[in-house]
């Protein structure tokens, strides 16, 4: 507990505040009983050195040190006290509905009976990034209006899975697109392990602990009980509306990338003028909209015309699937959006309003004097042009770098498998180029490779684990949990800026330093009560992992890697090696966003492994083992399949080869990757060929 420590830290300054002067006073008086008289003053130059001149010397010095640091204490004093009123002035009230809510659940637990059943707990409210919470009243609007707060603006709880979603497609994309390499070449250097826009990982971060369950793409499991929010074209009324205020241009930014991100409509899901778009995006807007494939870019109504198709007349759709804000007179499935200017609403009035009533759902960057009007600010809430009152629901809202970075990851192109002849995966034309270093082969601090009778071990491929004497020790806070896997994937260390910005993306960096400070504390405080030792070393501003105090899985899978990569010669053992070390993924089933880079380096290491003990296995049964243990890794890889059924043939087993070709093209399906032409025709191998080992394509 910390209050005893803090209670003796305050005896102990009041001690050394209070206690000199007393001690001064009883020995030796005031510094200065009387000022001296003129004789005093003569005897003094005439003889300086007494026994009176110099006690009183003493004295007055002794009385300003105590004085300094009376003035010390003060002055931290004085600062505590204004940090404290700081944050008090800071900290969020209650709304009076939140005051009048709270004051009916006291009087109701305290006029509960003693023997009353306890109901069960409601549910909980959806998260939100940087646990900030929308104010607002506590009723059933707080779940339609909660959502995902990030440093460029607010979506709804469903385009923010959409986001995590699409962002975990990268990722499984550049697995299928990974051709193994021999060792010697940068396969952990990669270019395409370059993390994703922050905006990305802000919205990953704030899904990361959610308990809502996920397929493995990262998509929301159907059994949610979340309130869907609604489609693009679903928020908008049929005859369109003109948007106004200091969110128009933030939400007609919200609707572009919330229609891109729609699941109803394969081709096209949004239509832009040209000049909406620039005005929207920037700079960004031309080589963006070539990389969008359902975003159509248009010059004029007319060809806005041929792109949106009419909506079935007399055809609506089924009310159990309609959101509230739906009435008889919208009816029909949402279409894709158009977003116009305001000259060319204005310039082709009659003509924008029918395609409103007949095509699809209409937003203009301005007034629109033959539809409604609204008035959004710029949290995304609209309002009627005299602001009276809300008329639509709260739309997504997005900054122009905000919305640039979502639609960079939307842009990122499904990459087929390399030719073989390609020295490397493609990179990403549009995905910011860092290529991190790995620490599987960029570390150079030493870390032991073998086991030895240290009492802490820390396991990270797998679930994360620290042991003490090889039970499991319990840390508290999961921001905790995330430094001990941080600083075990960085054996160098790391700063302050860095486990921010990894363990908070998206937050002010000054506001949490005291949360990174607080973290650590109570981490080492948990290893030092339960082990007696500290092993987290911070130096010049640096955070490191102390290797003599504790042993880590992952350094030792990082040693079985510099073997095989600074190996004059590589044989099977040495790749066996690294396949021994990898039980599991780094940190399995954690969805921390920093993860992904440094989680995809370690699994091509082992990938490598697999693919060159299966090219100097004996035999075609032998180098199949291998190639299938090397899918358990990664079922995702292209090139592994390929490999894989390559050796089906060269066994003679057709069957065996179909069923894989088959069931690879169904899993790229149900992670959301339509198989190309060129997947199903590298997995079909030429079935004349007979080979006594497995071809590498």
């Amino acid at each position: 507990m910390r209050w005893p420590r803090q209670l003796m830290s305050l005896l102990l300054v009041l001690t050394l505040v209070a206690g000199p002067p007393l001690v001064l006073l009883s020995l030796a008086g005031p510094p200065l009983p009387d000022w001296p008289t003129p004789q005093q003053a003569r005897e003094w130059i005439q003889q300086p050195l007494t026994e009176q001149t110099l006690t009183a010397a003493l004295t007055i010095a002794a009385w300003l040190v105590w004085l300094l640091l009376a003035g010390t204490v003060t002055i931290r004093a004085l600062t505590r006290l204004r940090a404290t009123a700081s944050w008090l002035r800071r900290m969020p009230l209650p709304t009076p509905l939140q005051a009048t809510a709270g004051g009916i659940a006291g009087a109701a637990v305290l006029g509960v009976s003693s023997h009353a059943i306890a109901a069960p707990p409601p549910p909980s409210t959806q998260p939100v990034a940087a646990d900030s919470l929308d104010q607002g009243p506590p009723d059933d609007d707080v779940l339609h209006d909660g959502g995902i707060s990030i440093a460029g603006g607010w979506m709804s709880r469903d385009v923010a899975e959409r986001v995590n979603a699409a962002a975990a497609l990268v990722w499984l994309r550049r697995r299928r697109a990974y051709r193994p390499r021999p060792p010697g070449q940068p396969s952990s250097e990669d270019r395409d392990l370059a993390p994703l826009p922050p905006t990305v990982t802000a919205v990953q971060a704030a899904l990361a602990d959610t308990p809502t369950p996920r397929s493995e793409t990262g998509a929301t499991s159907t059994g949610s009980t979340l309130r869907r929010a609604p489609e693009a074209g679903e928020a908008l009324p049929r005859a369109g509306i003109g948007l106004t205020g200091s969110g128009a241009h933030n939400v007609a930014r919200g609707l572009l990338v919330t229609g891109l991100l729609a699941v109803h409509h394969p081709t096209v899901s949004v239509v832009v003028t040209r000049t909406a778009l620039a005005t929207l995006l920037g700079p960004t807007a031309e080589p963006l909209s070539r990389r969008l494939p359902r975003l159509a870019v248009v010059d004029t109504l007319e060809e806005a015309s041929q792109l949106l198709p009419p909506r079935p007349a007399g055809r609506g759709f089924d009310r159990r699937e309609q959101p509230q804000h739906r009435t008889p007179n919208n009816p029909g499935p949402p279409g894709p959006v158009l977003i116009v200017d305001q000259a060319t609403a204005t310039d082709n009035a009659e003509s924008l309003s029918s395609l409103a009533i007949n095509a699809a759902p209409v937003a203009v960057l301005g007034p629109w004097p033959a539809g409604q009007t609204w008035q959004v600010d710029p949290a995304g809430h609209t309002s009627s042009p005299s602001g009276r009152g809300p008329v639509g629901p709260r739309m997504c809202v997005l900054t122009q770098v905000t919305a640039t970075d979502l639609l960079t990851v939307l842009a990122h192109s499904d990459p087929s498998p390399p030719h073989p002849e390609t020295p490397g995966p493609p990179r990403d034309p549009d995905l910011p180029v860092r290529p991190p270093r790995s620490p599987a082969t960029g570390s150079q601090r030493h870390v032991p490779s073998g086991d030895d009778d240290r009492r802490l071990q820390l396991r990270v491929l797998g679930e994360p684990t620290l042991l003490l004497d090889g039970q499991p020790l319990t840390v508290r806070r999961s921001a905790a949990l995330q430094v001990l896997v941080f600083l075990a994937a960085h054996p160098d260390g790391a700063d302050t800026r860095a486990l921010t910005d990894a363990i908070w993306p998206g937050l002010p960096r000054h506001s949490l330093t005291g949360r990174l400070y607080t973290t650590l504390s109570d981490l080492r405080a948990t290893i030092r009560s339960a082990a007696g030792v500290s092993i987290i070393e911070h130096s010049d501003d640096r955070y490191r992992l102390d290797p003599a105090g504790i042993t880590v899985d992952l350094w030792r899978f990082h040693h079985a890697v510099r073997d095989a990569t600074t190996a004059v010669t590589t044989d099977a053992t040495t790749w066996k090696a690294i396949v021994d070390a990898y039980p599991a993924d780094l940190a399995a089933r954690r969805t921390w966003p920093w993860l992904d880079p440094i989680r995809e380096a370690a699994r091509r290491h082992v990938i490598d492994a697999y693919a060159a003990l299966a090219e100097t296995a004996p035999d075609a049964q032998q180098a199949l083992e291998w190639l299938q243990a090397g899918i358990r890794i990664d079922p995702y890889n292209a090139d592994l399949q390929t490999r894989a059924v390559t050796a089906l043939i060269a066994l003679g087993d057709h069957s065996a080869a179909d069923h894989m070709r088959q069931g690879y093209a169904r899993r790229l399906a149900a992670a959301g990757i339509v198989p190309t032409n060129t997947d199903l025709t590298t997995l079909t191998p030429d079935r004349s060929a007979r080979h006594p080992h497995p071809v590498t394509p």
